[in-house]
Formats: structure tokens, C-alpha cells, sequence
């Protein structure tokens, strides 16, 4: 199985490393568009294919799309961060240029493959990717909340001072500080809802120190973060290549579902082989309704953005 990974950056670089590590795929083209950058990446991590055990082939590329010819699944991480006094429509006009060229290339040597986007702000990437490509909405999907929740429950464990593969727990909505919602109230710990372990001060922390997650690493590191984000869409993509029907918050496409239609933000679905497959309707109170409506109105206004880009 074949997985282009395009930019070969932090992120691209470290999703690269984790299917090979976990022998995901058999092959992986690293695409970048800065001369020898994605060779250069992909050489070193050849070379520790006898220290780590794995037979993965990966190849790196300065953005020759032939090379990812006939690819199960594209990720794209491609994209420009937010810098200091650039507006939000500035962001979403450079990075929606780039995500747009990026598809087209793509899909013109790989017409059959699952899209990944991870590239920010990712909802919007997401819907822009899909209206771009006119692929079928199962085969476009946003990284965005698996890593939400893989914070959630990193957070949670250090709160409840337990392993963190014992916690269960989710986060839906926009990818955004503003715009996610971790969903306490469903969080368990081996079965046992949360807040039979910790009182609403600290559950309260813990949501608030998931939804500027990201925003603490950039702080801490100058730059955003890249072990999570990458180990998130290997996961991502492991499901898709075999076809593990795991059960996932991704950004996707809703026509109806959650009271929301004609947007991508996350919500809890079943990926497999086709992407993603089903949507799982999750009981939501009444205020988790109105974080999730709030959540829309502002992930809808960044799209609006797009409108004004030629």
C-alpha cells in the first residue's frame, strides 16, 4: 500500500517516520517543494531501516507528482503558519492557494485515494479540499480531532495520575482554541465516567488546557508542535489502509448531521478502506448542542473567507 505524504516538514516528516516504525506501508513518498529537502528527509530515515526493523520503502521528492502515482492515500500538511500580524484572511489566502494546487496534483495521479488534511486552519482546508476535488465527501477527511482527543486524554491521564491508554475520551467541533469541545461529561476511565475521579475544578482545568493544547506547545517550542500531530494522522491513515473500522473524531463533511449542513467539522465516525464511512450521532445535551452550533457559526465564518479569494 502507497501513502504520499506532502510536505516534508515537522509534521510530514514525523508522519513519515511513524508508518514506517509501525509498518503501516509499504510505500511512502515524501513530497516537498524545496529542492532536495524531501530526499534529504527521506535518506535519513532510510537509513535506519536495519536499526528499527522495518522494510517500508521511502522516497522523497522536490514536487514531482509522478512519483506519487497510483497512492491508497494523500496526506497534505503543506501550508504556511499564522505569523505575527497576519490576519486570519491572510492565512486562509495563502495556505487555500497552496491546499488547492496541492489537491489538483494529487488527485490527477492518484483519482482513487482517501485525502487527508492536515494543513491549517484544517476545517476550512477540509471543506476547500472537497469542493476542489468533487470527490465523493467519504474520501476527504480532517486530522484535526484525533489529535484533540489524543491531548483530552493525555491531560485527563495526568489528572487522574493514571496510564493514559486507560482513558477514554473525545473532543468535537472546529480545530481551533475557540472552536473545539471536549466532552467531559462522556470521558471515562476504564468504564468509570471521570467525574467519579475528579471534581469540576479540576475537569474544567483539564478542558481548558486541551483547547489551547497547541497553543502551549507553540509557546513553549517557537514553532507548532509535530510528534503528536504526526503519530495522529499515521493512526489515521493505519485505519484506512487496513480497513480497522476504528472510530475516530475527523473533520468531515456534514449534510444534516448535528443539526449542521454544508460544513466540515468533527464529529465521532467509523474509518476503513473507503475513508470514512459512517457518522456516529452521539447524544448531546443541551449545552453541548449550543457549543456545537457556536463552534459551526465560527468555522462557517472562516470559510466565508473563501468567497473572497479569486
Amino acid at each position: 500500500m502507497k501513502v504520499t505524504i506532502v510536505g516534508a516538514g515537522n509534521v510530514g516528516a514525523t508522519c513519515a517516520d511513524a508508518l514506517a516504525h509501525r509498518r503501516i506501508a509499504s510505500d511512502v513518498v515524501l513530497l516537498d517543494i524545496r529542492e532536495n529537502f524531501a530526499e534529504g528527509k527521506a535518506l535519513d530515515m532510510m537509513q535506519t531501516a536495519t536499526l528499527n526493523g522495518f522494510n517500508t520503502r521511502i522516497i522523497g521528492s522536490s514536487n514531482d507528482y509522478t512519483k506519487t502515482t497510483n497512492s491508497d492515500v494523500v496526506v497534505i500538511t503543506s501550508g504556511i503558519p499564522r505569523k505575527p500580524g497576519m490576519t486570519r484572511e491572510e492565512l486562509i489566502g495563502i495556505n487555500a492557494g497552496i491546499v488547492k494546487n496541492v489537491s489538483e496534483s494529487l488527485l490527477k495521479h492518484s483519482p482513487n485515494a482517501v485525502f487527508v488534511i492536515v494543513s491549517n486552519p484544517m476545517d476550512t482546508m477540509t471543506y476547500l479540499a472537497l469542493k476542489e476535488t468533487k470527490l465523493p465527501k467519504n474520501r476527504i477527511i480532517g486530522m484535526g480531532g484525533i489529535l484533540d482527543s489524543a491531548r483530552f486524554r493525555c491531560y485527563l491521564s495526568l489528572a487522574l495520575n493514571s496510564p493514559a491508554n486507560d482513558v477514554d475520551a473525545m473532543v468535537i467541533g472546529g480545530h481551533g482554541d475557540t472552536t473545539m469541545i471536549p466532552l467531559t461529561r462522556l470521558a471515562s476511565y476504564k468504564g468509570i465516567p471521570v467525574s467519579q475521579f475528579l471534581n469540576a475544578d479540576q475537569l474544567k482545568k483539564v478542558s481548558a488546557d486541551t483547547m489551547v493544547g497547541g497553543a502551549t506547545l507553540t509557546g513553549m517550542l517557537g514553532t507548532s508542535a509535530w510528534y503528536a500531530p504526526g503519530a495522529a494522522v499515521a493512526t489515521l491513515v493505519d485505519s484506512i489502509i487496513n480497513d480497522q473500522k476504528r472510530l475516530f473524531t475527523c473533520c468531515v463533511y456534514l449534510d444534516g448531521e448535528y443539526g449542521q449542513k454544508d460544513i466540515c467539522l468533527g464529529v465521532p465516525v467509523i474509518v476503513g478502506k473507503n475513508g470514512w464511512e459512517k457518522i456516529v450521532d452521539v447524544k448531546l445535551n443541551d449545552e453541548e448542542k449550543a457549543s456545537f452550533a457556536k463552534s459551526a457559526e465560527a468555522v462557517r465564518n472562516m470559510n466565508n473567507v473563501l468567497s473572497t479569494i479569486a
